[in-house]
């Protein structure tokens, strides 16, 4: 079969297509012909071995696949890596059936960016009605639907940040009230000025490094700011316990594997996701497809800021 494997890790060069054996049928596992595989930015952390889960080599990177079982079953699932191949072994609980109506690319853009977005808000955030939520990164593949999510969930405004005005423009359309640049500079200032000078209950962060520093200084009393990823590379500066008795604000951790074998925290919110996005009130954003031969060219837009949404490797071309 066709797969993208690494045998060192570094940035997108070390991704190369080359033919393996088909994986093995074990107990408990489903074997899935892909038709499409999910591109993430925690991939290019697997991929340099920088992610919060060490890597061994040789690899197969990947972590979504959507496609069909030997039972003729559609299914977009988690994988433990192995997603950028024509077949992918998961666990049989991590695969959760398309309904009809339901791209693939649609799909991939919850089984790990929806059910992140979900759960920063319901389960990290724990978003009350009316309360303000700033989603950075809005036009990417969580942040897009996070947007979406937030207003369903109650929010009384949605503070979406990006990078350029098309992608500010995305995040208004998704619903975001209103869109501010990402650069770091003066961002607690566009923050609480967005927020019609008050400062913000919950902030979606991703970044690292002074935009995490910016939120936090952003945060009201008995505000969140939820981390859940460093784009950057750049960490922010440590956090003193007195920064947050201070003001009562929380800074929360999320990291999705934690919620897999949990009861009620895949399953459950999968498929809300995807009962949502097939009756259209959940928009998915696909922001581009590419063959499985240029996965490093994937890698290389993601990591440049010159997509949105959710990157697809079709294994079709």
């Amino acid at each position: 079969m066709r797969a993208i494997q690494i045998t060192e890790f570094g940035g997108p060069e070390v991704l190369r297509q080359v033919e393996l054996p088909e994986p093995a049928v074990q107990p408990g596992r489903l074997l899935v012909e892909v038709s499409s595989a999910g591109v993430n930015f925690a991939d290019t952390h697997t991929v340099e071995d920088s992610y919060l889960s060490r890597s061994t080599l040789p690899l197969v990177p990947g972590a979504e696949v959507v496609g069909r079982t030997p039972d003729g079953r559609r299914v977009v699932a988690l994988a433990e890596n192995g997603g950028y191949a024509e077949i992918a072994a998961v666990q049989d609980y991590l695969a959760h059936d398309v309904p009809e109506g339901v791209s693939d690319g649609q799909a991939l853009a919850l089984v790990v960016q929806g059910l992140t977005a979900w759960h920063l808000l319901r389960t990290s955030a724990r978003i009350a009605e009316g309360e303000s939520v700033v989603v950075h990164a809005a036009a990417g593949g969580t942040g897009s639907l996070a947007v979406q999510l937030a207003k369903s969930f109650g929010a009384g405004r949605v503070i979406a940040t990006a990078s350029t005005k098309d992608k500010r423009e995305l995040a208004l359309e998704l619903g975001a009230d209103i869109a501010v640049d990402a650069d770091a500079d003066g961002m607690k200032d566009r923050l609480v000025e967005a927020n019609g000078g008050k400062k913000v209950d919950i902030v979606l962060e991703m970044t690292g490094g002074p935009v995490f520093d910016a939120s936090l200084a952003a945060l009201a009393p008995f505000g969140r700011l939820v981390t859940y990823g460093m784009a950057s590379r750049v960490p922010p500066a440590p956090v003193q316990a007195a920064q947050l008795m201070g003001r009562s604000r929380a800074v929360v951790g999320f990291w999705l594997m934690h919620c897999l074998g949990r009861p009620g925290m895949y399953r459950e919110p999968m498929a809300e996701l995807l009962a949502m996005t097939a009756d259209g009130r959940l928009k998915p954003q696909v922001g581009g497809v590419y063959p499985l031969a240029d996965a490093a060219r994937a890698h290389q837009d993601l990591r440049s800021r010159r997509t949105h949404g959710k990157l697809i490797l079709d294994m079709t071309r």
